[in-house]
């Protein structure tokens, strides 16, 4: 029988009784949470080799979830999902081609292996992108990979950084990530007395601050969001109903999210009535992971199909539409999933204010519109069939691009980051600004 994962309740340690207790924090969980009700969640403990069964909370907990689980579901837990588990030397993702059915996390020891996970979209979302790329690479540099002497080594960290970009082209993440890792490294290796051990110091640890600095800068844009939104529709007070389309919350990122950020921070403000996910086809992103999320923190929410958008517009009293992005452009113009740009058009004929939620990250200030922007385009079969079964007619020709892009005219509520919420045509003066004054840089990637 598998222990069970350690709460802390009545000032003892114990393992999963039922009512209201604090989660014990073990190392990797970021987010403290609460669990009440009837029931527990089981995990399988990682021990140490030879270590006996804990008679303390236990120093690592891989989960092992078969959906739902304990307390009539997923609802009784709070805590936080993660996408990415890493820690010095270790880098581990949870397969989102399994959710909602099983949750599993798999060991990426490579940048090879994170080249294919982000290929087949086991992990997706423009920022968990580039984090998994860099802190495989972070992982392989840990391992004593690259070298010998410090230009092979730089060299190294340059070609694996390029070749991490090729795996998913329209997000900008990745590519401004890769550009920074390499930067660093070349300078790094440039100073007086410089040494092997420093550069892939100096990498690793750049790799570490971009996961850090992706959360804190969604929690900003939750925040950010939130307030804009109830300024503009609900200044008097009351809640606000919000849809959004894909996935764009903790399993897309470092954590909390960006669009779906936005919706988190409307609930822990007490100002949220409901919210409104996307199934997305053809990979089902709102109805595997975005649902996923909205139900394991009881957020008040209903699935819909996509063709449904329009009438739950006209019937269903929605205030906002807050959706996330791969790409911006300096107009304003942006890459997200496809399904968006017709969202957007629905949007404004109703007079619903249509926002898009994005780090400064995701910015490439290089491109002046979005037909510059190279949109990915994706499997057949990811279309044409459904767990691998066939539901399209044999013979059928088919066309499955990943991303649209939206308009900026269309973008009426204002594109949300973590520097603030602008206006489109705001967008690039503001951000310039805000970067040069941080003597950082919003040209785009050059690889």
């Amino acid at each position: 029988m598998l222990p069970l994962l350690w709460f802390r309740g009545g000032g003892s340690l114990r393992p999963g009784l039922a009512g209201d207790m604090q989660w014990v924090r073990p190392r990797g969980l970021r987010v403290l949470g609460t669990c009440g009700g009837s029931g527990w969640m089981r995990m399988r403990m990682s021990l140490f080799p030879g270590e006996a069964p804990p008679t303390a909370p236990p120093p690592q907990v891989r989960a092992e979830l078969p959906l739902p689980v304990g307390c009539a579901g997923l609802g009784c837990c709070t805590m936080t999902l993660e996408a990415i588990r890493y820690s010095r030397g270790s880098l581990q993702i949870l397969d989102q081609l399994l959710l909602p059915q099983q949750s599993r996390y798999e060991a990426v020891g490579s940048v090879r292996q994170a080249w294919e996970a982000i290929r087949a979209m086991k992990v997706r979302g423009a920022p968990a992108i580039a984090l998994v790329g860099c802190l495989s690479l972070a992982v392989e540099l840990q391992a004593g990979a690259g070298g010998p002497g410090l230009a092979a080594l730089v060299a190294f960290v340059r070609d694996k950084l390029s070749f991490l970009v090729t795996a998913r082209p329209t997000a900008v993440n990745m590519a401004r990530a890769a550009r920074d890792l390499a930067d660093a490294a070349a300078r790094e290796a440039e100073r007086e007395g410089a040494t092997e051990e420093a550069v892939r110091e100096r990498v690793i640890r750049c790799a570490e601050d971009m996961l850090e600095k992706d959360l804190r800068d969604n929690r900003s844009i939750g925040d950010l969001g939130a307030r804009h939104l109830l300024e503009r529709v609900a200044p008097s007070g009351g809640k606000v109903t919000v849809l959004t389309h894909c996935n764009t919350g903790a399993l897309a990122t470092a954590g909390y999210g960006t669009a779906l950020g936005v919706i988190r921070s409307l609930h822990s403000l007490g100002r949220l009535e409901h919210a409104f996910c996307t199934e997305t086809r053809p990979y089902n992103q709102g109805a595997r992971l975005t649902a996923f999320e909205l139900v394991y923190e009881q957020i008040p929410a209903t699935l819909i199909a996509d063709s449904m958008v329009a009438a739950a517009m006209a019937h269903r009293g929605v205030s906002a539409v807050v959706v996330g992005a791969d790409r911006v452009v300096a107009n304003g113009d942006t890459a997200n999933k496809v399904g968006t740009y017709q969202l957007a058009i629905v949007a404004k004929h109703h007079g619903i204010p249509f926002y898009v939620a994005a780090p400064s990250s995701s910015c490439d200030l290089r491109l002046e519109t979005g037909k510059e922007i190279i949109i990915e385009e994706r499997p057949a079969q990811e279309l044409t069939d459904v767990n691998g079964v066939r539901i399209a007619a044999p013979g059928i020709g088919v066309w499955n691009p990943a991303f649209d892009v939206t308009p900026h005219d269309l973008i009426t509520g204002g594109i949300i980051t973590e520097l603030g919420v602008f206006a489109p045509e705001e967008l690039r003066a503001a951000l310039t600004t805000t970067i040069s004054s941080r003597n950082g840089t919003l040209d785009g990637p050059q690889m």
